[in-house]
């Protein structure tokens, strides 16, 4: 026999008609996180917002390589064009990127300083599960 929720708890009960907009917070996540992406590719490539500290990267190495990701998979995000499989790049950007540079230093990562990488690859994984979002070029299509 299948349980039925029958009515809301009280505690819950105001946040009912919330979850229509959860599709509208859908797309501003996929927004924010590929605006936050973007300035990490750009950070890379031109200094921008801030230097980096040592200085731009060559384009032909693997921090290039992260660049372009972080740069060109942003726009695409942000768009939402080709949502699905950028996020899959991504998330596997990011894992990969975890597992070299913060893994190494400890198991922990509040203090291997990964949690932002750990972060993106989960919502990475979830944006290719759920997709765009209504405001997206790939809803348009």
């Amino acid at each position: 026999m299948a349980l039925s929720r029958s009515s809301s708890s009280p505690i819950e009960r105001p946040f009912d008609k919330a979850s229509g907009y959860a599709p509208i917070m859908l797309s501003i996540l996929r927004i924010m996180t590929g605006l936050l992406l973007l300035q990490h590719g750009l950070q890379k490539f031109v200094g921008f917002p801030a230097p980096r500290p040592s200085g731009n990267v060559e384009l032909f190495s693997l921090m290039g390589l992260a660049a372009v990701i972080e740069t060109f998979g942003g726009i695409l995000i942000i768009i939402g064009l080709f949502t699905r499989p950028v996020a899959f790049i991504c998330a596997g950007f990011t894992a990969v990127a975890y597992f070299m540079a913060h893994a190494p230093q400890n198991f922990y990562p509040i203090i291997n300083q990964g949690e932002l990488a750990v972060l993106y690859c989960f919502v990475f994984l979830y944006l290719m599960l759920a997709g765009p979002g209504p405001w997206s070029m790939d809803a348009r299509r």
